[in-house]
């Protein structure tokens, strides 16, 4: 049967990782296999669906919305 050891080992500079371990056979050849961890995803939204996520929704489809927002919101500041 085949013995197996897990461990974490940090990667020193020039990659240089050092597995320490009483397990470990003086003068035996052993097998290494690291395994990289994988990198978190980047989530991605398109600035529309971030717009259209905020307070008051302010995703215009044309200027038009864009000029009626803004008198809405003039108006609104002389009163």
């Amino acid at each position: 049967m085949q013995s197996a050891l897990h461990t974490t080992a940090w990667v020193q500079p020039g990659g240089k990782i050092e597995v320490e371990d009483q397990q470990l056979p003086p003068g035996q050849p052993v097998e290494v296999i690291v395994l990289l961890p994988q990198p978190h995803p980047i989530s991605r939204r398109s600035i529309l669906d971030v717009l259209g996520e905020a307070p008051g929704h302010l995703a215009f489809q044309t200027a038009d919305e864009v000029d009626a927002y803004i008198n809405e919101e003039r108006n609104a500041w002389e009163r």
